[in-house]
């Protein structure tokens, strides 16, 4: 377990965007199961790679015209319970931190894992996002 001194200003750079923290199971139970239309999940970490690739690639990419209808993170090594519940929708993948998770009516449509994160730009993250809000995201977007 990480300081919460430590990593407040972490998880504040996506609650400021209007993410919603899940810091228990049963919220990221509720939030993720009775989900409809779309859903973004971010696993924040305190590596370097979620401080220079994901959450600004998160940030770039949620100032695009379409945009997940839901917003939610949990942080990996701090919100033990809430990180295993969320990952355990994340269907055939091991754990990855961080990583960035798409859904559309609680069906993964989207993963971007550590490996596709790491050692990118946080502009190539953004586009991989946004590429995938286009397709998934909006009243036009096909359903699941």
């Amino acid at each position: 377990m990480y300081p919460p001194e430590l990593v407040k200003p972490m998880k504040e750079e996506l609650t400021r965007l209007g993410v919603t923290e899940l810091l228990t199971g049963d919220a990221a139970r509720q939030a993720l199961e009775g989900n409809r239309g779309t859903a973004l999940l971010v696993v924040n970490s305190v590596c370097g790679c979620a401080a220079g690739n994901a959450r600004p690639a998160v940030a770039m990419a949620l100032r695009n015209e379409k945009v997940p209808d839901n917003l939610y993170t949990v942080f990996a090594g701090v919100d033990g319970e809430a990180t295993a519940v969320a990952r355990s929708y994340i269907h055939g993948y091991p754990p990855s931190s961080p990583a960035i998770a798409l859904f559309r009516d609680r069906e993964l449509v989207l993963l971007l894992e550590r490996k596709d994160i790491e050692g990118r730009m946080a502009q190539d993250v953004a586009y991989d996002l946004v590429t995938a809000f286009d397709a998934h995201c909006g009243a036009g977007a096909p359903r699941a």
